[in-house]
């Protein structure tokens, strides 16, 4: 829609008000539902992201009015203002990414070309769109100084965000959202971010400044950033306590670059990539707001251990929300690792390793976990290589330190990057080798910070009062052992520092990724230009070396460097004299392994090969059924397939009801009781829950229990018609006065005294763990235990006993803190394969299963019944409930969330008992008295 002149927003406004009456009306009209008036004023809506609906009983119709943005959806909206609206069509299953409507009714708006409302004309329903969120967008502002005011906009192509965009598809739209480094006037905002979106492609996020500054150098650079470092808060001058209002600035800004991000997605196309520890409560609010977003996290920072981030007070907010991605990237696996462990303390989230993929199950939803280092812009480096002005610098340093060997450093001053032990390890090196003295010179390159305060001032004078006493003790005329460079550099020129050194040192103490031995590298490779500049023959191999702290994430792709503790400054001088010693043969051998990985493992793979796992994380979003629950930051999204669903109470007693030959199979702990680590006894109104059952002569009723023999009986004594199995089914009687019978004979259990001397060395030596010994099974426990130590012993445990009982008739399985041994066969589905058979021996066929179980070990159970109904030992007629306590993988097509909706269902089971049997009574007794009475009348007309 254009607007004739130069309309203010009132009139923008209302001419878009008028534009929604009508296509309003036209909707109702030809939907036949009653119009119901109860839309807000347009304005409110705009205020509120742009998102206008209006609905009628049953139907919430959601239409989306952020033209200002360009989303590729409003301009259908004014499209079909003009025309025809299109064909409203129930239940056809296609996508549909702008209508909502409540639970249970789909509605998809379509025409005659079968075009999507929520895309425009000029995109096709598959073309793919990335939408780039970080911090700041790749975008360099000036302000203009010709008199006319407002901004000149540019790429900033030293920006990472810019960079990977050459690893997408050229079919992949990519749309940019972040933040500015300048502060823009709030009467310029709207102008800039037009410009912005026009130009570039960019949704600027214009965060007021004092916010900003508690987001940005309050909480990020003050608690995450020092954190994800290893850096604890043990006094005010370290990181200083925590600040609830700094977090929830953080939770704030956050917010408002999710309002951005909604004002343009269409999230049934979109892929949005979410970038590092500044947004990392982002996927939260995006998920909430659409639950099947494509949506990949990458964290350039460290990861720090579990005891380390277990110390900030949101640790479960900051996981949840990153679990809400679909796709969480990390450098290093040592970083992941830290990650999952903390799932796995603090959640109690275990992840799971298929095909070279880790995962974590949350939810029913997959959160895939990726590890790539991200590499170097290649063309932008090699650009840098071919220009004259490099060329002209290598000269000059080449002039500058004619005669003498150059080392290299080049980091940004802060207290992590090491300069300070970088330049005691030097003056080690000089002390040790007074042959050196006059021959090496190390430049150090120090960026400004990108930080503040207190500790940035003590970096910097730290290192400039240890250059000096070096320069003071070691110079000489003509010779300045250490050349520090605090000055900003263009890139280029620090492309010819790159080309100029023998080695590269990086000593950080903590940092992400690091590229610096990458630019390296390449620079090392150089061209036919610079060999000519520095006098070297082409045909010869190059040659670079490299040393690099063990505590940075290039460290690990780097097998070529030698790896230092930064921490240990005899071990750097030592590596500083190793690399300026050794051969030129073995320099050329580590340049040649490292330039190959680096030239291939560069920025535009590691995001093709994001991209490739974001979509295959995805895959199975459009089959999936989804709903949210949770609230603030514990919202989380369930994802379950679309053949399980919730069990209706009403559904199961309805169908209680109206059965005769009903078969209840129940599992005790973890569905009729919490699990304790204390071994309580059933609570009384579960025991009259399943004495009301058993009093229904229509029900054969059994407990299947992990437990022994002898506790199930003492739990259950009042339950006389009540089936019991203990021990997973290997004992079992099918009431109270029968004797206990095996489902397998096994003549002997010698091999307990293998395999509980193993079973007991790893309990001396697994803290919190424990033998649960059973009559037919050994059980190691490990519940108590460190859960990562535990989880390691387990599997050592499971292989030492797979080893020693390789001949023995028996299995060795693991379970939820368990390793069990038991005789071959043993499992809970024996128990429903033996009630069907003796029902079926009965002549009885049952036209009602409920199976009830919470863990694996039920398993069993659900694929019996199941299986029962496809042949014929059920009625052609049965139902069949195959019940799992939780949402999650089961081979049970039903779920309830835990053990008090399984009492609250039992319950209305059990009353629907009570109250046929009460009906059968009252029959009986109406009849014995109609009988009487009758017998009575008989007598007297005899008389």
């Amino acid at each position: 829609m254009e607007l004739c002149g130069n309309p203010s927003f009132s009139d923008w406004v209302s001419e878009i008000h008028n534009k929604v009456t009508v296509l309003r009306k036209k909707w109702f009209f030809q939907s036949g539902h009653a119009e119901v008036s109860n839309a807000s004023p347009l304005s409110d809506h705009l205020a509120r992201g742009g998102r206008y609906h209006f609905t009628t009983p049953g139907v919430t119709l959601g239409v989306n009015l952020s033209i200002p943005m360009g989303s590729r959806s409003y301009s259908n909206l004014l499209d079909l203002t003009s025309g025809d609206l299109p064909k409203l069509v129930r239940g056809s299953g296609k996508k549909l990414s702008r209508v909502a409507t409540t639970p249970g009714k789909l509605f998809e708006l379509e025409d005659e070309s079968r075009s999507n409302v929520s895309s425009d004309a000029q995109s096709s329903v598959s073309e793919e769109r990335m939408i780039i969120v970080g911090n700041q967008l790749p975008i360099r502002a000036h302000r203009r100084t010709d008199g006319e005011g407002g901004w000149n906009f540019s790429w900033d192509e030293d920006s990472l965000l810019l960079q990977l965009k050459n690893g997408l598809r050229e079919d992949v739209e990519v749309l940019y959202v972040g933040s500015l480094k300048e502060a823009i006037d709030p009467s310029e905002q709207d102008d800039v971010a037009q410009t912005l979106l026009e130009t570039f492609k960019c949704v600027p996020a214009f965060i007021p400044p004092e916010l900003f500054s508690k987001f940005y150098h309050g909480f990020c650079k003050q608690h995450l950033w020092p954190l994800f470092h290893y850096m604890l808060p043990l006094s005010p001058d370290l990181g200083g306590r925590f600040d609830r209002s700094l977090w929830q600035a953080y939770v704030s800004v956050n917010k408002i670059f999710a309002d951005k991000v909604m004002e343009v997605i269409s999230p049934d196309d979109d892929f949005v990539w979410v970038h590092d520890y500044h947004l990392m409560v982002l996927p939260t609010f995006l998920r909430k707001r659409f639950n099947r977003v494509k949506l990949g996290f990458f964290l350039h920072s460290p990861f720090p251990s579990s005891e380390i981030y277990r110390t900030l007070p949101v640790r479960d907010d900051l996981l949840r929300a990153l679990l809400n991605s679909d796709l969480i990237g990390f450098h290093t696996f040592d970083y992941a690792r830290h990650f999952l462990s903390c799932c796995s303390r603090m959640l109690g989230i275990s992840y799971q390793s298929k095909r070279g993929h880790i995962g974590l199950e949350y939810y029913g939803r997959t959160v895939s976990i990726k590890i790539l280092p991200v590499g170097i812009h290649m063309h932008q480096l090699q650009s840098v290589l071919d220009l004259p002005e490099l060329e002209a610098k290598v000269a000059e340093l080449r002039d500058q330190f004619q005669g003498q060997t150059l080392l290299l450093g080049v980091d940004d001053m802060d207290i992590f990057k090491g300069i300070s032990l970088k330049l005691l390890a030097f003056e080690q090196l000089l002390t040790q080798h007074p042959e050196k003295r006059g021959k090496v010179v190390l430049v150090q390159i120090a960026n400004p910070a990108r930080g503040r305060g207190k500790d940035v001032l003590e970096v910097q004078t730290e290192t400039y009062a240890t250059v000096k006493r070096i320069n003071q003790i070691f110079g000489r005329p003509g010779y300045k052992p250490v050349v520090l460079i605090d000055t900003p550099l263009q890139f280029y020129e620090r492309i010819a520092y790159y080309v100029s050194a023998e080695c590269c040192l990086v000593t950080a103490v903590r940092d992400g990724m690091n590229l610096i031995p990458y630019e390296y590298i390449i620079s090392r490779q150089g061209n036919s230009k610079l060999d000519k500049t520095l006098g070297l023959n082409p045909s010869t191999p190059k040659k670079s070396m490299l040393v690099v702290s063990e505590f940075i994430g290039c460290s690990p792709s780097l097998s070529g460097a030698i790896r230092v503790n930064p921490w240990n400054i005899d071990s750097v001088a030592e590596a500083m004299d190793s690399a300026l010693i050794v051969s030129e043969a073995e320099k050329q051998m580590r340049h040649e392994k490292h330039y190959k990985y680096v030239s291939t493992h560069d920025v535009a793979y590691w995001a093709r090969s994001f991209l490739q796992d974001l979509e295959r994380a995805c895959r199975d979003h459009v089959r999936r059924r989804c709903w949210g629950i949770g609230f603030g930051l514990g919202f989380r999204v369930i994802a379950l397939d679309p053949s399980f669903r919730k069990l209706s109470v009403e559904h199961i007693v309805s169908a209680y009801k109206r059965t005769k030959n009903r078969a209840i199979l129940l599992d005790y702990d973890g569905t009729m009781t919490v699990n304790s680590p204390i071994c309580t006894s059933p609570r009384a109104e579960n025991i009259e829950i399943l004495k009301n059952l058993c009093r229904d002569p229509k029900n054969v009723v059994f407990v299947v229990s992990g437990k022994d023999r002898k506790t199930l009986t003492q739990w259950f004594s009042a339950c006389e018609t009540l089936g019991i199995a203990a021990e997973h089914g290997y004992f079992f009687r099918p009431n109270k006065n029968a004797a206990w019978d095996n489902c397998i004979p096994v003549p002997d259990f010698y091999w307990k005294q293998i395999a509980e001397p193993v079973m007991q060395l790893y309990t001396e030596t697994t803290d919190g763990s424990f033998i649960d010994p059973k009559e037919s099974a050994l059980v190691w426990n490990y519940q108590y235990a460190d859960p990562d130590f535990g989880s390691c012993q387990a599997k050592e445990l499971l292989d030492h006993l797979e080893s020693v009982l390789a001949n023995e008739p028996v299995s060795v399985k693991s379970g939820q803190h368990i390793v069990e041994v038991k005789p071959q066969g043993v499992n809970k589905g024996l128990i429903a394969d033996r009630l069907l058979e003796t029902m079926q021996r009965k002549e009885i066929l049952p036209d009602f299963v409920l199976c009830i179980g919470d863990d694996r070990s039920d398993e069993d159970m659900f694929e019996v019944i199941m299986t029962a109904a496809s042949n014929a030992s059920l009625s052609p007629v049965a139902e069949v409930f195959a019940c799992t306590v939780g949402q999650k993988p089961s081979r049970a097509k039903y779920y309830l969330e835990d053990t008090a909706e399984i009492l609250r269902m039992m319950q209305g089971l059990a009353t629907a008992s009570e109250q046929s049997t009460k009906t059968t009574a009252q029959a009986s007794e109406q009849s014995t008295k109609t009988t009487a009475q009758a017998s009575q009348r008989v007598i007297i007309e005899r008389e």
